[in-house]
Formats: C-alpha cells, structure tokens, sequence
C-alpha cells in the first residue's frame, strides 16, 4: 500500500501473473459523499518494467488516471514510510452536473507504508 493525496487516504497495487490490479481509498470531496471513504478499483492497469499506469472507475463523477515510475525511495529500511515511491502525474476529471468533464493534473509521490517485519516473519499460532 502507498500514501495517496491526503492523510488516511492510499492507493493499493498488486501485480499477480504480470497481471496489475488495485484500488484508490479516499475521502469524498462532493457535496454528496463529503468526508465518506470511497474506494476506486482501477478499470486499466499496466506494469512495463518500472513504468506503472493505471485508470480507475468512475465514482460520483471523478475518476483518476495515473502514469509514473515505481523506485527505491528515501527510506532506509522497509519498516519506514517510503521505502518504495510511486512517482508521476496524476490526473483527476469530475464530470458536473450538465455532464461537462474537468480535469486537474499534479505531479505527485506516493509512499509504500511501512512493513511491520516483526510480524511478517514470526509464525502465526
């Protein structure tokens, strides 16, 4: 799992048989879903090499596309925030009321969460 645009909010990848799938968690920002968590599957996804591109469903009239690169981050280790990064240029469109579609494109940088490796490799009872 990785950072998405604000806190509490993330962005899940799994890459299964050179298959690419996941979702966006966030918060809602219309008058409609304001403060609710949404979650935004991704209809298109592809991973070539390190270039990472994904599409999700539409949801109350916003949906994001996403293209960048997967890298080493900053952090040291794997149990600290970023020791993954995703990053490129992510687009988000809203579709209004008369059916008129904007869109908003920023650069941004999503960090892998940390890995509780104690856990990870103690056996589970």
């Amino acid at each position: 799992m990785y950072t998405f645009l604000r806190d509490g909010e993330f962005v899940q990848v799994t890459v299964e048989d050179e298959k690419v799938s996941g979702f966006v968690s966030r918060f809602g920002e219309r008058d409609s879903d304001r403060g609710v968590f949404l979650d935004q599957f991704f209809s298109k996804a592809s991973l070539d090499g390190k270039r990472l591109s994904f599409t999700t469903k539409p949801i109350h009239g916003t949906w994001y596309e996403f293209s960048g690169v997967i890298s080493r981050g900053e952090a040291k280790t794997p149990d600290k925030e970023g020791y993954w990064s995703i990053q490129g240029t992510l687009k988000q469109f809203d579709l209004d009321d008369n059916k008129n579609v904007s869109s908003k494109s920023r650069e941004v940088n999503f960090k892998s969460f940390p890995q509780n490796l104690k856990d990870a490799e103690s056996p589970k009872d």
